[in-house]
């Protein structure tokens, strides 16, 4: 009954109304139901982030605190000092918390004190604190640093009648001194964060320590190559197998907190260095030049090859064995001095070593001729260089400190500790600087599309950023390290997600070019039909208006 009275009513109206009414009807129908909808169907997903949390990375400080325990053996303090002593004290620095423990131990040997207490925790130093009469120690030496995180401290003359404070404050200074030498220092934060942001003063030694040292990551590549570049004759036989487990691997054990290392080698035939080594006759050897040394790693380079699969940091360490024509070959310095271990170092890349074998045989020798390598004295080059490689700082110690050598292991506790402090900071400081970065770059470009998995991804950066933030301020090293690589490795898998590639959204400007000539001539007639119904309407209520007068 409806339809046919809505049938009738539009039979009665003229053409003229039913063309006004149907423009209405179209226009309504692409206003209330087309563009809402065509909105709604191109629309660009973008999942939540926290940009107010990464906001606050912009401003982000971070407060580090070292657990030190002060031991003092007994003859070191007066029974009226001990019972006034309280059982902990914390000293506030710039950048550090030094929270000192006081217990009381009879003395022991140096080295006994050191290996066979109580062991401490990641981060933590334990300051043994010796009367100043003991014979533990030479009396030249003021500290005695072993290879975990203890050492042995001579005592400041106390005074009997010194007060509490007096103590404390005539301690503090020593204390200090010890952990700047086997914790991290404000040198070595500046360091760590030379590359991500502007800080006041850095030392040059600082500076090179951290341009020598490669950037921190996931994993490293370690490959070792033996270049031979006479086999005709030479045969040159390495055992860099049984090396690496002997030399390498202890301190890759010890490292393994920090990264996963895979390490593999190689021999290359007729592989020559990129210059021509001149000849001093004052020598009779030929010579390499620190000015030259530049020229050698591209062309060698070209030879090593790379893996393809991974994007893991390639540390290269390269023993050369000069061939007969142009042995024996040494590197001079700046200064025209013969280098003690004939080896020099790219920083960020890795190190060549010359090996010369010309004094191993005569010149009558039956070619080629069989050459075993020293490999104790070739590893102890290279252990060397990966030191610096890695990021493990030279440590100078104020006069009257003695520092045990790390041994077999090629790295003391306490050196993995400054290690752990600085690649925390950097771990966090780069983090913070990638995600920071994708979330302008996503504010500034509104259509790239942010999936779940980015957003994800981003939310557990600035969580782990947040942990590790607050576990450095703990002084729980090996979480902070531990978060640190959660949030480094989950902000560069959000900023290189593949769903991020400029191919894979329009800007407006295309999308202009689209949907125009799709919409224009169909709107056109519409508009038109709008503003002819527009001017009829007001040319009715002039002529209304007009009568009425």
């Amino acid at each position: 009954m409806c339809l046919q009275v809505l049938a009738a009513c539009y039979k009665a109206l003229s053409d003229h109304h039913r063309g006004r009414y149907a423009a209405l009807a179209i226009a309504a129908v692409v206003i209330v139901v087309g563009i809402p909808l065509w909105w709604k169907t191109t629309e660009t997903y973008r999942a939540w982030l926290p940009f107010s949390e990464i906001s606050e990375l912009d401003s982000l400080q971070l407060q580090l605190s070292v657990d030190i325990e002060v031991v003092f053996s007994r003859g070191t303090l007066t029974p009226e000092q001990q019972k006034k002593f309280p059982l902990s004290h914390v000293n506030q620095k710039e950048h550090q918390f030094l929270s000192l423990s006081c217990l009381l131990l009879p003395p022991t040997e140096a080295d006994l004190s050191l290996h066979m207490l109580s062991e401490s925790s990641c981060g933590s130093v334990v300051v043994y604190v010796i009367p100043e009469s003991a014979a533990l120690l030479p009396e030249d030496v003021k500290v005695y640093v072993g290879q975990r995180r203890t050492a042995l401290l001579r005592s400041p003359p106390f005074k009997s009648s010194w007060s509490l404070k007096e103590v404390l404050s005539n301690l503090d200074m020593e204390v200090e001194q010890v952990v700047s030498t086997m914790s991290f220092s404000h040198q070595d934060i500046v360091a760590a964060l030379s590359d991500r942001v502007r800080m006041a003063k850095v030392t040059k030694e600082s500076m090179a320590d951290s341009m020598r040292a490669i950037k921190s990551s996931p994993g490293y590549e370690i490959t070792f190559s033996l270049l031979n570049p006479d086999p005709r004759s030479h045969s040159l036989h390495w055992d860099i197998e049984g090396a690496v487990q002997s030399c390498i691997q202890p301190l890759l054990n010890k490292l393994a907190p920090i990264a996963n290392f895979s390490v593999d080698s190689q021999i290359l035939y007729y592989a020559v260095l990129g210059v021509n080594p001149r000849f001093d006759n004052s020598v009779s050897a030929y010579t390499l030049s620190a000015d030259s040394l530049s020229h050698v790693i591209n062309p060698v380079e070209a030879r090593l090859g790379s893996n393809a699969a991974s994007s893991n940091p390639v540390l290269n360490f390269l023993l050369y064995v000069p061939d007969s024509h142009h042995s024996p070959l040494f590197i001079r310095d700046h200064s025209k001095r013969e280098v003690p271990s004939n080896a020099f170092h790219s920083p960020r890349w890795g190190g060549i070593m010359v090996y010369n074998v010309n004094e191993m045989y005569g010149p009558e020798a039956e070619r080629p001729v069989d050459i075993n390598i020293n490999m104790a004295k070739v590893m102890g080059v290279f252990l060397a260089q990966l030191r610096l490689m890695l990021g493990v700082q030279h440590t100078h110690p104020p006069t009257g400190f003695v520092l045990q050598s790390p041994g077999s292991a090629g790295l003391a506790d306490w050196e993995l500790d400054r290690l752990l402090w600085s690649r925390s900071v950097e771990n966090i400081a780069t983090a913070s600087t990638t995600i920071t970065s994708l979330a302008q770059l996503l504010d500034q470009i509104g259509n790239i599309v942010i999936n779940d998995n980015i957003a994800q991804q981003v939310s557990s950066a600035v969580t782990s950023l947040q942990s590790a933030v607050a576990e450095l301020e703990a002084g729980n090293l090996a979480f902070a390290l531990q978060y640190s690589r959660e949030a480094i490795l989950a902000s560069e898998r959000a900023f290189f997600d593949p769903s991020l590639l400029h191919l894979l959204y329009f800007p407006d400007d295309q999308k202009f070019a689209i949907y125009i000539p799709l919409f224009l001539p169909m709107c056109v007639p519409i508009v038109l039909s709008l503003l002819k119904i527009v001017s009829e309407a007001k040319k009715k209520r002039a002529d209304k208006q007009a009568k009425s007068d």
